[in-house]
């Protein structure tokens, strides 16, 4: 059991760590308001990531395979994607400076949810962990062995959020507006690029 947790704490981690979909967005609204935003993002994806967990861990799977469902969440994605890659690239073209206030948006935590919901690597990841994740277990898996396993992945998430959002707040004070311009371009060209993989990605399931 305490193998599980363990293993299960670090694949949280390990999970979220990668750069991506939300860690950009969580990076470019952090070093725009601060502390408050980048968690809220990150507070919003572990939405996204406990509920396909328990998908994938209640067998769920005929959502993630219906295609209606899928196409719905893909089309969400790529509004949103759109959406905010657009107001990176125009904050980048017209040089818009962080402000000087950490006060958080609205909008955080939902953005942060939304994008974790619509994103496909969720779900290309755990209909393929939901099916490994206790293969090293002797015997059938028990039901507490799925609760060790949701606490432990959601508990490596949440380290995880105050991990990155704490990196972004401490980096917010050596930005130049410069650099804060050459961020959004960065994160408004990696958002588009995920828009238009996701949008690839929609058409190709048509």
């Amino acid at each position: 059991m305490t193998s599980l947790f363990i293993s299960s704490f670090f694949l949280g981690i390990a999970f979220c760590a990668p750069p991506g979909i939300v860690a950009a967005e969580t990076i470019r609204r952090g070093l725009a308001h601060g502390f408050r935003s980048a968690l809220l993002v990150q507070f919003g994806s572990l939405v996204g990531d406990s509920t396909w967990a328990a998908i994938a861990l209640t067998g769920l799977a005929f959502i993630i395979q219906n295609w209606l469902a899928r196409s719905l969440l893909m089309l969400v994605g790529l509004v949103l994607l759109t959406k905010l890659a657009l107001e990176a690239l125009r904050d980048a073209w017209q040089g818009t400076n962080p402000p000087a206030s950490p006060d958080s948006q609205r909008g955080d935590f939902a953005t942060g949810a939304v994008l974790s919901l619509s994103n496909p690597m969720n779900i290309i990841f755990w209909t393929g962990i939901g099916a490994t994740a206790f293969a090293s277990l002797p015997g059938t898996p028990q039901p507490i062995h799925f609760v060790v396993f949701f606490i432990a992945f959601l508990s490596g998430s949440f380290v995880w959020c105050f991990f990155l959002a704490g990196l972004v707040a401490w980096g917010r004070r050596y930005i130049t507006p410069t650099f804060f311009r050459a961020i959004n371009l960065l994160c408004g060209l990696l958002l588009g690029y995920f828009g238009l993989q996701l949008g690839w990605q929609l058409l190709m399931a048509a």
